[in-house]
């Protein structure tokens, strides 16, 4: 399903009376989508392939950590003064 039946007047949005909607792609969505969306009424948000990942990333939905590090700093209260120790 494309943008335009997905907001047009048989889409899911014209029939729910939807004042927004949320289309998402793994993949990417055209110029001329994302032009179309920018001037329609209802809202539609664009979620594509690269978005949604971060999104699952920042929200940990079907993710699992690899690796974790441990980021160091110098603590000056362990040296005095003079840096010894």
């Amino acid at each position: 399903m494309g943008v335009r039946r997905f907001r047009g007047s048989s889409g899911a949005l014209h029939g729910k009376r939807a004042k927004k909607g949320v289309f998402i792609t793994t993949s990417t969505f055209s110029a001329e989508a994302v032009a179309y969306v920018e001037h329609i009424d209802p809202k539609v948000v664009l979620i594509n392939g690269r978005r949604l990942t971060e999104l699952m990333i920042d929200f940990g939905v079907g993710v699992n950590t690899s690796a974790t590090y441990d980021v160091k700093r110098v603590d000056s209260d362990y040296f005095d003064e003079t840096g010894v120790v």
